[in-house]
């Protein structure tokens, strides 16, 4: 018996009208909205854990460093063949501190390259490397992940290998530049005008034979960091503890927009060395994390932190003297005198690493000080309050708050 087919019921059909999938869509798009931040922030967490287990393996490295050879690795060290007239057969003696950690972190075959003067290319130069300025020398183009921080997005040319990781050389900006020394090992006259008692224009005959006595005193009390360049420092000279002292910090690297915090502001006066807020006082007071357009930066592979294998400040060291994401300044190009700021890319602060191995994340609100004080020497007290004092290595300073 054929039975007669039910009409369709077109009311009770499954499916979502337009209005209903238009508030679907609107409801999608504002949970996206909500979650977005979420998931930036936590990407951001990631990459700062992953930039403070780098800083820790970097620890470990100096602390085996010194197991190995009773000593941190000297900042600003190598070979030295000045009058050849030829790059790739003279460092200088400008080696940074970072050329000595790469056995350390696992990076045994670039360490071979430095050593044996051969790169990845079989071309030769001199053992230790050629002058780290030198791009033709494979190793000192290379971005090593280990001394980078994820948050940080310069990458590539006009710079060479990048770092963002940087020694501490102390509250002091004074005579820190090369550590006091120049290539013939006894202590050289640049910057001099840092010194107090001497003018800026003062001339190099007019200085007597009681000044150039006096000259290794003054650069002594002067490099006061854990790290002291082209010197040898240990473990026991540290004698305000380990703990308590910063063996080395974040920078940021230039994108090419001026940010203060990863721009090396250039032709600062002597007397920002003298007191460090004249260094601060360079920003642009309508965009206080820039530099205004009218103040020359360092820039191509002379910009901050563009050469990772180069022990000069503007490339590898920084100071105890403003706090983390201030103003960094020299008299001149990387040559000068100056002041390094630490500074990151990550929120409210930086990583630095203490001389017992641990990472800690500093905040702009460190108590620094009086950024209007001329530094001191020779055991005084840092005038840039908790952050210089963790700067210095023995000034006997007691740590009593929590930083």
């Amino acid at each position: 018996m054929n039975t007669i087919p039910r009409p369709t019921n077109r009311g009770n059909r499954e499916g979502f009208t337009l209005v209903e999938l238009l508030v679907v869509i609107a409801i999608i798009g504002v949970l996206v909205g909500l979650l977005l931040p979420a998931v930036q922030a936590a990407r951001e967490a990631a990459r700062r854990m992953s930039c403070s287990n780098n800083f820790k393996q970097i620890g470990l490295a100096i602390h085996n460093y010194h197991s190995a050879y009773n000593q941190l690795p000297q900042n600003m060290s190598g070979t030295d063949a000045r009058g050849t007239g030829d790059n790739s057969k003279n460092n200088a003696l400008l080696l940074s501190w970072l050329v000595g950690v790469t056995p350390f972190i696992e990076q045994q075959a670039i360490w071979e390259q430095i050593t044996n003067g051969v790169d990845a290319e079989g071309d030769q130069y001199q053992p230790m490397g050629p002058a780290p300025w030198y791009g033709g020398f494979q190793p000192w183009a290379l971005d090593i992940p280990a001394f980078r921080c994820p948050s940080d997005p310069g990458v590539g040319l006009p710079s060479l290998g990048r770092t963002n990781y940087a020694c501490s050389l102390g509250d002091n900006p004074r005579m820190t530049h090369s550590g006091g020394k120049n290539r013939t090992d006894y202590y050289d006259w640049n910057g001099t005008a840092a010194w107090p008692g001497w003018n800026a224009v003062q001339d190099l005959a007019a200085r007597t034979t009681s000044d150039l006595a006096n000259v290794p005193a003054w650069v002594r009390g002067s490099n006061r960091g854990m790290f002291w360049s082209r010197h040898v420092t240990k473990f026991r000279d540290v004698l305000d503890g380990l703990s308590n002292t910063v063996a080395a910090g974040e920078m940021a690297t230039s994108v090419g927009q001026k940010e203060l915090i990863a721009e090396v502001a250039s032709g600062a006066h002597y007397s920002s060395l003298f007191t460090p807020k004249k260094c601060q006082d360079l920003a642009d007071p309508t965009r206080p994390q820039f530099y205004p357009s009218t103040q020359n930066v360092l820039t191509g592979n002379q910009s901050r932190g563009s050469r990772w294998a180069d022990g000069r400040w503007v490339f590898s060291a920084i100071h105890t003297v403003l706090p983390p994401n201030s103003a960094t300044c020299t008299t001149g190009g990387d040559n000068g005198q100056g002041i390094s700021s630490m500074s990151s890319r990550h929120q409210g602060g930086a990583h630095v690493l203490m001389g017992d191995g641990a990472v800690k994340f500093i905040t702009d609100s460190i108590e620094a000080g009086d950024a209007n004080a001329d530094p001191v020497q020779k055991g005084e007290k840092s005038p840039y309050g908790l952050w210089g004092s963790l700067g210095t290595r023995a000034s006997r300073e007691i740590i009593s708050e929590e930083f």
